[in-house]
């Protein structure tokens, strides 16, 4: 009887580390993914920031990497300039057999357009799929 106690008591312990452990690993992705919207909104800062009008593609695909981006799209009229980046935010994923580093991406679509006054302002919006260009 004692042995299937302690067995018990040991896959018990077990579930509610797992539980833990993915409660962890689930808030720390979700931190990342936060991270990954303020870099989003630094960036457009940046090209919305950069001088004589919008940027090149160039530029901007430099701006993109600075915040660790990745351009994924570019296109630019005489009045707006869309952009879409994919960001990521790294966490640790914590695991019975120890921790790994993990990445947590994020796609943006970043419209920047000049108001009456000329001067650019941006919408960022979260993408669902990055393949959704």
């Amino acid at each position: 009887m004692v042995p299937v106690v302690a067995v018990l008591i040991a896959a018990s312990v077990l579930m509610v580390m797992g539980y833990r452990q993915e409660r962890a690993n689930e808030r720390n992705m979700a931190e990342a993914l936060d991270r990954t919207a303020a870099l989003a909104r630094s960036y457009a800062r940046d090209v919305t920031a950069a001088p004589n009008g919008f940027p090149g593609q160039e530029t901007v695909r430099d701006i993109a990497e600075r915040h660790d981006g990745r351009l994924l799209s570019y296109a630019r009229s005489e009045d707006s300039l869309t952009t879409v980046v994919r960001f990521y935010g790294e966490y640790e994923d914590t695991s019975m057999f120890g921790l790994s580093h993990s990445r947590a991406y994020q796609c943006y679509s970043i419209v920047l357009r000049k108001e009456a006054e000329g001067v650019p302002q941006a919408r960022t919006t979260p993408l669902e799929e990055c393949d959704a260009i």
